[in-house]
């Protein structure tokens, strides 16, 4: 059978249904240069049809539309870095969409106009900021300028009032000989290094003068300094550079700016500090300097004249100020401008990006020379192809034409992509059937069951009444408001809450569902109806173990309440949910064995049905299903009936797990402590020779077929065939003359019988082994449920029951505290971690114990090209 069906030849249009992806049709048209780019257009609007490339041996430089598409790269280069200054400037950029102008036909000319609008701001942009970017570095150098400055003459003036005050020591104690102040300031003080020769220039030596001609001089001695701003973090490290370097001869002081400055180098404002580095000789100040600017230092002239100095801070501050307006109305214009494009750029963005992708699908066409236009390729619906012959007539009307565009629809053997037509509730299922592969066209779809199944197996692991309440509320909360929470789609940490909203409601409502079968409500008991048991009034004590009596009556729903106040109520759930597992596994794995048919009738492979599913089943019934019936005919049985004279009808209710054990080691003999009915021994006999023959039937079968019928094919002349086209005309429809053209691909003969040989060796040995491994998997549903409800009693015994027991002023505020920390770790351990836990188990039983017995999951999706894809990737 063909994967893909002509929708021309069928005229009637094929049945919607999630059982099945959609069926494919490959088409092609012919599209007259003129027409082509709005027909791109149009057909990217409504998202219906994936593109060939029909260009695949040429590389993206040689293709016919790559100026354009590199035209449109360069105006979205312009437009980020709009934006990017937008953002830097702390401009609020408008959610408004121009839908006139992004919707509608644009013509070249509307291009060319919006083209010469970004061009315009994106050169006065570049023009205020490069001016801007100037003036900000004449600022910091004016405000570096202005602390060293400071720094210099606050040092010097330290340094004059310290000379007068070592001069004055000096006379009065000249007598005693105390010749030891140090250059630049008092030993005790001193807080930078002052040593090597600069140690020996002592004042009463030099008799220097700190304001003469840029450099201290002394009759044996020139001492010389630089001064600059370096960043605080590399002070320490210029300081010991310099120390080493010049051997210790230097004097370094340095004095923490307070305030941060801002550096248009840096995003934020840096920290320095201005030093001074005195040094005598030339060489060693040429040394200092360049380890200075190597290390990010930023040197200043510093004049040694006091009064040179002050001028040339008034003139620093003087020329701060005026630059600082002139940057107040340079950020201004900026900001006017900025904001005017934060009007328009996000539909600038919108078009560009439509328009780029537009060029990249006519990159995938092929340009006929002969007859003037564009051949292009693509999958899309069969269903669909009418809206396409509507979108194609509007398209020639957008572009004035009177040419159509032609449609040719092609019938050949080629796998179409898989497309599943859902809606928001079957999305997010879909979305765990595709996780694990996406179908193969035409192949069964197991999302139609996962709707059920999914949200079904997740409640028997979290059944709990009130837990399924909490988790519904949520889900409904979000389905309800969809449009208003929309938003949390966009945030990575609830997009997959938000998208899977309506799978947390199922579960939800399922998960109240079996918490009424556990008769489970937050670890309590719901007694809705009379119980079937009653506890003796009259007996009892402490420590005294008391039998309830059964009544006449049975509980109407899910377990009776009397087994939560029993001693053996685990015991009791234990075995009822251990044998519900393994009786809904097998059901659920028999689904999926019997989903083998319609994929066979599907595809016309009717050995698969007689060859492959009929063994299998009958294999699993044999052992699996055998132990489904033990299990019902135990829960049916009374294993404590009495006869008339009162003694046991029955010996002992059996152990399954032996029965099963020794139906394989001892075949054809049953113990009479563990026999359930007449003629077990015979029946599990015959059971265990049709499971042994099933294994040849799997194994052997088929492949044999298989030879047979090649050889009959081979001798008979068949072996190849030719390909062969067949081309008949339509009625004109609205978007142009339709022709359907039929092409058939035969593959080459490449049958093998060792590998179908091998391949189902592996698979029969595969089927043979998981079926015990994959019923053994589902008792993960008894486990978990079973840890669920355990859990929930520890925390409501822990935290909220005993302050129900207290007694009291102090009783409501405890209970308030009790019930606050019973809520919180309930909905974020049981309802979060639960949750998750319980999810990750559903999903490994649909994508390991269900999936593969049916489904291959080999197929492709399909991915039309649509405006919104395109749309939500540039926004991710």
């Amino acid at each position: 059978m063909p994967f893909a069906r002509g929708w021309g030849q069928t005229h009637s249009r094929p049945k919607t249904s999630i059982f099945r992806s959609e069926i494919m049709s490959l088409v092609q048209l012919y599209i007259p240069s003129d027409v082509a780019r709005f027909t791109v257009a149009q057909l990217g609007e409504m998202g219906l049809l994936q593109f060939r490339d029909l260009n695949g041996e040429v590389s993206a430089f040689q293709r016919s539309f790559v100026n354009d598409v590199r035209r449109f790269d360069e105006i979205e280069r312009k437009l980020r870095y709009l934006r990017t200054q937008i953002e830097r400037s702390d401009v609020d950029i408008y959610d408004f969409l121009n839908e006139e102008f992004v919707t509608a036909s644009r013509g070249p000319r509307d291009i060319d106009d919006m083209e010469d609008k970004i061009n315009a701001h994106e050169d006065r942009v570049l023009k205020l900021t490069a001016a801007y970017k100037n003036l900000q570095l004449k600022h910091l150098e004016l405000v570096e300028n202005k602390h060293v400055l400071q720094e210099v003459s606050s040092l010097f003036s330290e340094i004059a009032g310290r000379q007068q005050a070592t001069s004055a020591t000096s006379g009065a104690s000249g007598a005693d000989g105390q010749d030891n102040v140090p250059l630049l300031g008092r030993a005790d003080s001193l807080s930078r290094r002052s040593i090597g020769s600069l140690d020996a220039a002592r004042a009463g030596e030099t008799g220097y003068d700190v304001e003469t001609g840029g450099a201290v001089v002394g009759h044996d001695i020139n001492v010389g300094f630089i001064t600059g701003v370096v960043p605080r973090d590399r002070i320490s490290t210029l300081e010991r550079v310099l120390w080493r370097s010049l051997r210790g001869n230097m004097f370094l002081n340095y004095v923490d700016i307070e305030e941060p400055i801002s550096d248009p180098k840096h995003d934020e404002p840096v920290y320095k500090s201005a030093f001074i580095v005195f040094a005598h000789g030339e060489s060693l100040r040429d040394r200092a300097t360049k380890i200075s600017e190597a290390l990010g230092a930023t040197l200043y002239h510093v004049d040694s004249n006091a009064e040179r100095r002050q001028e040339e801070l008034i003139d620093t501050m003087s020329r701060l100020d005026d630059l600082q307006q002139i940057l107040e109305n340079n950020n201004a214009a900026r900001i006017n401008e900025l904001t005017g494009v934060s009007e328009q750029i996000n539909t600038w963005f919108t078009v560009v990006r439509k328009e780029k992708a537009i060029y990249h699908t006519l990159n995938l066409l092929n340009y006929d020379d002969n007859r003037n236009c564009l051949i292009a390729e693509g999958w899309c619906a069969t269903n669909d192809i009418p809206a396409i012959q509507t979108a194609l007539h509007l398209a020639t009307e957008d572009a004035g034409s009177n040419v159509p565009t032609v449609l040719h629809e092609l019938r050949t053997t080629k796998e179409p992509p898989t497309f599943v037509r859902t809606n928001r509730f079957t999305d997010g299922f879909q979305n765990i059937v595709d996780a694990y592969g996406v179908p193969k066209a035409g192949e069964v779809n197991p999302g139609l069951f996962t709707c059920i199944t999914f949200p079904f197996l997740f409640a028997l692991m979290f059944g709990d009444l009130g837990h399924g309440f909490l988790m519904t509320l949520c889900a409904a909360l979000l389905c309800i408001y969809e449009k208003k929470l929309s938003w949390l789609a966009k945030d990575e940490s609830f997009r997959m809450f938000y998208t899977g909203r309506y799978i947390v409601l199922l579960m939800g409502i399922f998960s109240m569902f079996t918490g009424l079968l556990y008769n489970d409500i937050f670890s309590r008991a719901l007694s809705l109806f009379a119980s079937g048991w009653q506890w003796p009034t009259d007996q009892g004590g402490e420590g005294v173990t008391v039998e309830a009596t059964k009544l006449s009556h049975t509980y109407p729903i899910g377990i009776d309440p009397a087994w939560h106040h029993a001693g053996n109520s685990l015991l009791f759930t234990n075995s009822y949910k251990m044998k519900m597992s393994i009786v809904l596994g097998i059901i659920h794995m028999t689904l999926g064995i019997c989903l083998q048919v319609p994929n066979a009738l599907y595809f016309k492979k009717r050995i698969n049905i007689v060859h492959v599913f009929v063994p299998q089943i009958i294999f699993l019934f044999s052992i699996f299903g055998y132990l489904v019936f033990a299990i019902i005919f135990k829960w049916c049985t009374d294993w404590y009936a009495r006869d008339a004279s009162g003694q046991l009808t029955h010996i002992s209710p059996p152990s399954l797990l032996n029965m099963l054990i020794y139906m394989f080691l001892s075949p054809g003999s049953v113990n009479e402590s563990e026999k359930m009915f007449r003629g077990q021994a015979v029946l599990q006999t015959f059971l265990l020779l049709l499971a042994l023959v099933c294994v040849p039937w799997m194994l052997l079968v088929k492949p044999l077929i298989m030879r047979r019928e090649h050889q009959k094919i081979i001798s008979e002349g068949y072996g190849r065939i030719s390909s062969h086209v067949r081309v008949s005309s339509e009625d004109d429809g609205p978007g142009g003359a339709i022709v359907v053209a039929e092409q058939e691909e035969m593959e080459e003969d490449d049958f093998d019988f060792a590998d179908i040989m091998i391949n189902q060796s592996i698979h029969t040995i595969e089927f043979c082994l998981n079926s015990i491994s994959n019923t053994a998997s589902y008792l993960r549903l008894w486990a978990l449920s079973l840890a669920h409800a355990q859990l929930s009693e520890v925390l409501w015994t822990m935290t909220f029951l005993p302050t129900l027991k207290m007694s009291g002023a102090m009783q409501p505020i405890a209970i308030f505290c009790g019930f606050a920390i019973w809520f919180v770790l309930t909905f974020s351990i049981l309802i979060g971690m639960e949750g998750l836990s319980a999810f990750l188990h559903a999903l490994r039983l649909h994508w390991v114990e269900f999936n593969n017995k049916f489904y291959d999951g080999t197929g492709t999706k399909f991915e039309p090209f649509s405006f919104r894809t395109v749309l939500d990737e540039a926004e991710e």
